[in-house]
């Protein structure tokens, strides 16, 4: 008897865009649902192993370093894969999605790297996944431009030589793509973003002097490395190019996985170029580990949460420690400020600050950072230039007299700052202005000079619902209840209103967004990820 056919990748409930047939081809189609086939089973295993592990955080308060895996951290003498020549010099990195503009204008930078975003900075609408990967095929091709309608401004690609080392995030491991379907069932997102972008450039990155790089969102543990890993040697094996042309770079983005940083480069050793500092959803991992966990894990307003916290502190100094120890980069935070066309003294202040963040991460040993705008990339690298010189990097520095213990990574209430109604007002005006643009397929939003990306409007929507919970006192004497959020939202709904007019808040999706970030504050059972109902309601 024979056995059966594998099933085809479906294309399902999807309008047809300009020169798709260049991405969805059948070929590379065929690979994104092999790779469905033999790991998506995987996949939702450890997705039941996330839940499984919450329950025992939420029975325990408390979190510690892996006993079975202790072999592993004492064993001094694994070190990861050396990096190729294309991902040695790290020092600056813009991150943002992957539309035409965007392309041209993060490798055109002068950063050394670009993140091209899948992920947080990029709502998943079919039109951003499809014409995203056409726009870095193009770019690798040199048969992209951009005239902005607007402005009559054009955009062309400088020489290969001044252009940005591309690095590619593919979304997390819980979300699924709705537009592709095998038997029936949305192949996971990470998959096609993966599969697509590395069936069609992964030899063609190889021959212009570059690979195949990745980021890594959202890892709870070393056994989802371990399953990238599987899926890298797979996906190398299947289109003919060396064993680890592949290189991944993780972000310690979840407080599980800042556990198991060690474990993590181990499973992923052959493949892995560093660790990143993701500091935002860091501090929504946090909240949403620990929300039920008491007064001791509240934490205050996002913006009085600064990378000097004591918790804050030791999560980054493990970090260069373990990568320096196994020879990998260590990869720092956002520098989320963007510049202001009208307010010199608003950048004045924030150009301030983002110099004291980068100046700290490469003093603290970082071998580079990241920003949000490339008026933020001369800032930065000068941090990175007093430091590093002519140097690509700084693995030489071991921090050998870096001692983080598990209790010090959750020592929040060491943090000397309290929620305030300003705080929850933020909060709410942040969740509303993002959620909005999200579902108008926008990733990456401005607001009130920031870069909001899905990790800035999940730190709010958290810690609505924990403040909620946790029955907090504001500074103003106020407790945050459920009647309070919903007051505050309306107010802003309101502002919002009156800012922009009644034309342009009917054409928008305000009340929507309001809706849908009371949902997510309010309700007793708190959603693991804001944008998994927040994609349901996504058109496109």
């Amino acid at each position: 008897m024979s056995a059966p056919a594998p099933s085809t990748l479906a294309i399902v409930d999807a309008e047809p865009l300009p020169r798709q047939e260049e991405v969805l081809t059948d070929a590379a189609l065929a690979f994104v649902a092999e790779l469905h086939r033999r790991f998506t089973p995987r996949r939702d295993e450890l997705l039941a192993r996330r839940a499984e592990r919450r329950a025992e955080i939420a029975r325990t308060s408390t979190l510690d370093f892996l006993p079975e895996t202790a072999a592993i951290r004492a064993d001094d003498s694994w070190k990861v894969a050396p990096a190729p020549a294309a991902l040695q010099d790290r020092r600056v990195e813009i991150t943002g999605p992957t539309d035409r503009k965007m392309t041209i204008n993060a490798l055109n930078s002068g950063a050394k790297v670009w993140l091209a975003d899948f992920e947080d900075a990029s709502a998943p609408t079919w039109e951003n996944v499809v014409l995203g990967q056409l726009n870095l095929a193009s770019a690798y091709t040199r048969a992209i431009d951009f005239t902005d309608e607007r402005t009559g401004k054009s955009y062309a690609l400088r020489p290969d030589a001044e252009l940005a080392t591309v690095v590619m995030r593919p979304r997390g491991w819980h979300l699924d793509e709705r537009h592709l379907q095998v038997d029936g069932r949305p192949v996971p997102g990470a998959l096609v973003d993966f599969g697509l972008y590395f069936f069609h450039n992964a030899q063609r990155l190889l021959d212009l002097g570059k690979g195949p790089y990745f980021y890594l969102p959202k890892t709870e543990s070393h056994l989802e490395a371990r399953l990238w890993n599987e899926v890298f040697v797979f996906a190398q094996d299947y289109v003919g190019i060396p064993q680890g042309t592949v290189r991944a770079t993780v972000l310690i983005e979840t407080i599980t996985a800042a556990y198991e940083m060690e474990e993590i480069l181990y499973e992923l050793r052959d493949h892995a170029s560093g660790l990143n500092a993701g500091r935002w959803d860091y501090l929504f991992s946090i909240v949403k580990n620990f929300r039920d966990g008491g007064a001791k894990f509240v934490l205050p307003d996002r913006n009085a949460v600064t990378m000097t916290a004591p918790f804050m502190r030791a999560y980054t100094e493990l970090l260069v420690r373990t990568c320096h120890k196994r020879g990998a980069h260590a990869i720092g935070g956002m520098a989320a400020f963007i510049p202001s066309r009208r307010d010199a003294e608003v950048n004045k202040v924030a150009f301030e600050k983002v110099r004291a963040d980068k100046d700290r991460e490469a003093g603290d040993g970082f071998d580079g950072s990241w920003v949000a705008h490339p008026d933020l990339v001369p800032i930065a690298m000068e941090s990175f230039d007093k430091v590093l010189g002519d140097k690509p990097n700084q693995k030489d520095r071991l921090r050998e007299d870096v001692d983080v213990k598990a209790a010090d990574l959750i020592a929040i209430d060491s943090l000397d700052a309290k929620p305030t109604y300003a705080g929850l007002v933020n909060a709410v005006q942040v969740g509303i202005r993002y959620i909005e643009a999200w579902l108008r397929g926008l990733g990456a939003v401005a607001i009130f000079n920031l870069m909001e990306d899905a990790a800035t409007a999940e730190i709010s929507r958290s810690q609505i619902w924990q403040w909620i919970n946790a029955e907090v006192v504001l500074d103003n004497g106020e407790q945050v209840t459920a009647g309070l959020a919903r007051k505050v939202a309306a107010e802003e709904l309101a502002n919002i209103r009156a800012e922009i007019g009644d034309e342009a808040f009917a054409a928008g999706n305000w009340q929507q967004a309001h809706d849908l970030l009371l949902t997510v504050s309010l309700d007793e059972d708190y959603a693991d990820f804001l944008t998994l109902p927040a994609y349901e309601q996504l058109k496109g």
